[in-house]
């Protein structure tokens, strides 16, 4: 039997090749008639960084300010991720239809990218890759790699379209 995909997570970084992922995505929908899931991860402040902020303001004062920002954050975030859908939507009323909202989280991109397409039981995820260089490569690896080896779902990985 042939896989018939439900429901699409489309991770996206706000970069052009994260619209040019979504695209890819809608067409696999259309095809599908699939539901499309948009979700983004802020990543959390590097642990060395985080201390040494919390050292200098007070462990408190820290989770006060992250706390009362993070809600706000969010919501401003998932309205751009909203937005930037019925944008790219606007002329496609079916395609529109598809789109079953966003999320945002903080944390580690692969570990919340991964938890989300495991709770919306996500059929393939689909995400851009910024064709970083070697070196970088090397050393920090990418998030769509990290995506890659760990999950047990498909993934379509869109490289960054040549100019």
């Amino acid at each position: 039997m042939l896989p018939a995909y439900q429901d699409i997570l489309v991770a996206t970084d706000f970069t052009p090749n994260s619209d040019h992922a979504f695209k890819h995505a809608i067409m696999l929908a259309r095809l599908h008639q699939a539901k499309i899931h948009l979700i983004h991860v802020v990543a959390q402040v590097d642990t060395s960084m985080r201390s040494y902020i919390s050292a200098v303001m007070g462990q408190d004062k820290l989770e006060e300010l992250e706390q009362s920002h993070e809600q706000e954050a969010h919501a401003i975030l998932k309205k751009q991720l909203h937005d930037f859908a019925e944008k790219e939507l606007a002329e496609f009323p079916d395609d529109l239809k598809r789109f079953a909202g966003a999320e945002v989280f903080t944390g580690n991109p692969v570990a919340c990218i991964l938890a989300e397409a495991e709770r919306l039981n996500a059929d393939v995820i689909v995400m851009g890759t910024h064709s970083k260089g070697a070196l970088e490569h090397a050393f920090l690896g990418s998030v769509a790699e990290k995506v890659l080896q760990k999950s047990t779902r498909p993934i379509f990985v869109i490289p960054l379209p040549k100019k």
